[in-house]
């Protein structure tokens, strides 16, 4: 259980800064080969990034689906690293995934809660690519009662609420799918209906849904599992420097609401801290200009501040900055709070679907909608042309508006006033309208439409092949005919939401080697030092392969740090 500072032993074997899944699955690794674990986390809530997000790990070679048949290898496994990387991974690093990823998922199914399942659709970005495959190395986690937690149940970080329904975080697979079509399908209603009526039930009972899905229920987890084997966890302590005896980490100096503290740790720490995205100062260092210029925005939890990378270098450790990009991109939209403030909506999801394109405030789209949200990132930085801020609208017509709703504004039946009264949804009667109230281009919109229009009537999109590969297909609405992602934009009035570019994680972080040691600027190991998740470099060198690619290599190398540590006396 979440323990108080005066209540931990100052000496332990293990440190780990961090409670996201890199974190704790080196705590529970280590603890597991009967080392004294204690876990430094300073918020005031367990999880970190990883209770926000869909919770997808990519691990390939995983027995999951070898059970059900699907054939991989590693060999295939590289050569679509490579293709999508453009050469740029990290070859030793992704060695050691590879061989070390299917070991991590057995400890976390075998020894942990940790629960798993191979979805029927659970594609790389791009399958089409050489080594690509449509299924079986991206897995969801499953459902998790939160109660089991019990008094940490209150204390575990819960999901962003712009990506909930009604409190709700539909599961990822065939409940997203039903929370999708509920107001096109009498089974799928019913199942949304069902749901509402027991999270509404566990609201007035337990104060928030009990039903914990994707990275909360996968964060929920991993505490459940430190709770069992007695890992204690110091909520509000931050790690604010390292110690070091005879030019070894030999532990670290905690900051808590009640003082500060040296704890000696003997087999070494562990930094799983989370990256930097919420750190003005680091990204001025490493992001694109752009990306600076104005107020910037990240789906990460607020604790991402850079402290596994400041501990790393005060120790000597090298940061890795030779990536394509510095971090996972998404759009955002912003979602106007009573405040004052903004809420952070990731648009994952609806790009892919008929009727909607993306336009810049010039009125031309510049990327295909339904890639990936990496890539969709990646084009608006390149079209944006230096000083102007980094911003786009996705517009749709009626028709599409009705029926899949557009950014956080929800489809028929659902009310959707309130967004417009607060801007976040703008409206027009005629495309003229529309531009208008939403400041792009007025005539060069309509020209823009009228071109697109003129493609999906005949079944193509010519200027950027939205609909032509099959994730893009995947992503869009399958009973949708005859292409998943294609329809025109004709029926008035007409919508537009604005979305900038965040991060939803960093890709910057410390050099570290197969084994998760820190390295230092001449690439050696610093003794007693390791890191996971992102805190530690990218190994696909800034590309994004798929769904789950930090999570995977998070648990993966948080189980290689922790497995080192249990070895190295």
């Amino acid at each position: 259980m979440a323990e108080a500072m005066n209540e931990i032993n100052p000496e332990c074997d293990v440190l780990v800064a961090g409670s996201g899944a890199a974190g704790m699955t080196a705590a529970l690794a280590a603890a597991h080969k009967g080392l004294r674990v204690v876990v430094a986390e300073q918020a005031a809530v367990l999880g970190g990034t990883t209770a926000r997000t869909a919770g997808s790990l990519w691990l390939p070679g995983n027995r999951l689906a070898a059970v059900r048949g699907i054939r991989d290898s590693p060999d295939a496994v590289r050569t679509y690293l490579r293709a999508i990387s453009g050469g740029r991974c990290d070859e030793k690093r992704v060695d050691a995934f590879l061989e070390n990823a299917p070991r991590a998922l057995d400890f976390l199914l075998e020894k942990t809660q940790v629960r798993v399942f191979c979805p029927l659709t659970g594609s790389d970005y791009h399958p089409e690519m050489p080594g690509g495959v449509a299924v079986g190395r991206a897995l969801f986690s499953e459902p998790f009662d939160g109660r089991l937690l019990g008094e940490c149940f209150g204390r575990l970080a819960a999901p962003l609420p712009e990506l909930t329904f009604l409190g709700l975080m539909p599961q990822l697979g065939m409940e997203l799918v039903h929370f999708q079509r509920a107001n096109r399908s009498l089974r799928s209603a019913w199942y949304v209906a069902r749901r509402v009526a027991r999270r509404g039930f566990d609201q007035v009972v337990h104060g928030r849904g009990t039903r914990l899905t994707n990275g909360a229920a996968l964060a929920g987890r991993l505490v459940k599992s430190a709770i069992e084997i007695g890992i204690p966890l110091r909520l509000s302590t931050s790690v604010t420097g390292l110690t070091m005896d005879q030019g070894r980490v030999a532990g670290a100096v905690l900051r808590a609401p009640s003082g500060d503290q040296t704890i000696r740790a003997r087999r070494g720490v562990v930094l799983a801290c989370g990256g930097f995205s919420h750190d003005a100062a680091l990204r001025a260092a490493y992001y694109p200009a752009a990306q600076n210029l104005h107020r910037y925005w990240s789906a990460t939890a607020p604790g991402a501040v850079g402290n596994g990378l400041r501990l790393g270098q005060s120790v000597g450790a090298a940061i890795n900055a030779d990536l394509s990009d510095p971090a996972a991109w998404s759009p955002m939209t912003l979602v106007p709070k009573p405040d004052g403030e903004f809420g952070v909506h990731p648009v994952f999801h609806g790009r892919a679907l008929p009727g909607l394109i993306a336009v810049r405030r010039n009125g031309r789209r510049f990327v295909n909608e339904a890639n990936s949200y990496h890539e969709f990132g990646q084009a608006l930085l390149a079209a944006t042309p230096p000083g102007e801020q980094v911003c786009a609208h996705l517009v749709c017509d009626a028709a599409s508006f009705r029926r899949y709703g557009l950014g956080c504004v929800r489809p028929f039946p659902v009310p959707h006033r309130q967004h417009l009264r607060s801007g976040y949804l703008m409206r027009g009667e005629t495309l003229a309208d529309l531009s208008r109230a939403a400041g792009i281009d007025g005539a060069t919109l309509e020209a823009t439409i009228a071109e697109f229009n003129h493609d999906a009537r005949a079944g193509k999109d010519t200027a950027f092949g939205k609909g032509t590969t099959p994730y893009n297909r995947l992503m869009g609405d399958a009973l949708h005919q005859p292409d998943p992602c294609l329809a025109p934009l004709e029926q008035p009035p007409f919508y537009a939401v604005k979305v900038v570019i965040g991060d939803i994680g960093t890709y910057v972080g410390l050099s570290t080697d197969g084994r998760a040691r820190v390295l230092d600027n001449a690439g050696q190991p610093i003794p007693g030092l390791f890191a996971a998740g992102n805190d530690a470099a990218s190994l696909f060198g800034g590309s994004y392969p798929a769904g789950g690619i930090m999570l995977g290599p998070a648990v993966t190398f948080g189980y290689v740090a922790g497995c080192q540590l249990a070895d190295n006396e």
